[in-house]
C-alpha cells in the first residue's frame, strides 16, 4: 500500500460517526441526533447539547408530558452553492427527545445558547429536592 493510499485509509479511520435521526419525521430534510450530556445537581437537571450552525430563533424547546424534546433548524443558504471536494461534516437539522421525571419545576426552566451548545436548566420542584430532617 501506498502512502497516499494509507493516508487516506488514516482519514477514513478518523471520519466521525453519523448520527442521523431515525424516528418519523413529517418534514422535509436531514436530522441529526446532537450529541448531548445531561448532568444531576442537588437542585438541578443540566441538559448541554451541540447544536453548531444553529440561531436561537430556530431552536424549539418542549416539555409536555413529561417528554422534554428539542428541535433545531439550520439556516441551508450558506451551503446552497457549495461544490464540496471532500467533506466530514453533514449538515442538517436537530432533533432530541428525552423522558424526564415529572418533579421538573416547568415554570423556572432556563434556555441559553452559546457557541453552538444549547445548555437547559431544569431546575427540580421543591418536593424533589434533597432536604436534611432535623432529629428532635
Amino acid at each position: 500500500m501506498g502512502n497516499e493510499a494509507k493516508e487516506v485509509a488514516k482519514a477514513e479511520s478518523r471520519k466521525p460517526v453519523k448520527t442521523e435521526f431515525e424516528g418519523e419525521k413529517t418534514v422535509p430534510g436531514k436530522y441529526y441526533v446532537p450529541r448531548t450530556d445531561i448532568v444531576e445537581t442537588e437542585k438541578n437537571l443540566v441538559v448541554c447539547m451541540d447544536v453548531p450552525g444553529v440561531k436561537r430563533e430556530n431552536i424549539n424547546v418542549m416539555l409536555e408530558n413529561n417528554i422534554l424534546e428539542v428541535d433545531a433548524k439550520i439556516d441551508f443558504s450558506p451551503y446552497e452553492n457549495l461544490n464540496p471536494v471532500y467533506t466530514e461534516y453533514n449538515v442538517g437539522h436537530y432533533t432530541r427527545k428525552f423522558t424526564v421525571s415529572n418533579t421538573i419545576d416547568t415554570e423556572k426552566i432556563d434556555a441559553n445558547l452559546a457557541d453552538g451548545v444549547l445548555v437547559l436548566t431544569l431546575p427540580k420542584a421543591p418536593e424533589a429536592q434533597p432536604r436534611k430532617i432535623q432529629i428532635k
